[in-house]
């Protein structure tokens, strides 16, 4: 390779988004120190569609894989879920991916993919816990809550920490 096309090259990419090359090279002088070093990432697995509206059948099959930076999550099991639906419109978009960590309880108002129907359908919405009977809520008012009761079991598999979407 020619040395003079690689250090025009060179500086053509530091021109262009107005770095200095120190910035993206250590031989042209110090790195600034307000680089932060990326530590590390995980894979997490993205699982089924999840309905926001009615529930959908509930087979956890790995659709794909987003990359996440490790510090950036939180503790425990991870995983997507690919939402569609619009029931919980305007905080979670159809389309959109929630970061759910798996666990059995969630607090009053949290967000939780709930597992109803005999374990045959799963939904996602907001929990919410009235006397004996756990209501799910949406948040778009056009959707009606789902009823859990004694007849109606369910079983809750984690909560929503982060919602994403592509552009």
């Amino acid at each position: 390779m020619n040395p003079a096309l690689t250090r025009a090259a060179f500086n053509d990419i530091a021109d262009y988004f107005g770095v200095l090359k120190s910035t993206i090279d250590p031989r042209y002088g110090e790195i600034p120190k307000n680089l932060i070093p990326v530590k590390k990432y995980r894979q997490i697995p993205v699982l089924e569609e999840i309905a926001c509206g009615d529930p959908i059948l509930a087979e956890e099959n790995i659709e794909e894989y987003r990359e996440e930076i490790d510090e950036n999550l939180p503790t425990g099991e991870v995983f997507y879920l690919k939402i569609r639906g619009n029931s919980m419109v305007p905080t979670i978009p159809s389309d959109s991916y929630v970061l759910i960590r798996r666990q059995p309880v969630v607090e009053d108002g949290e967000i939780a993919p709930v597992i109803v129907n005999g374990d045959s359908e799963a939904t996602l919405k907001r929990v919410k816990h009235v006397n004996d009977v756990v209501m799910l809520m949406p948040d778009n008012n056009d959707y009606h809550p789902y009823i859990i009761d004694e007849n109606n079991p369910a079983r809750i598999l984690g909560k929503a920490v982060k919602v994403s979407f592509d552009l």
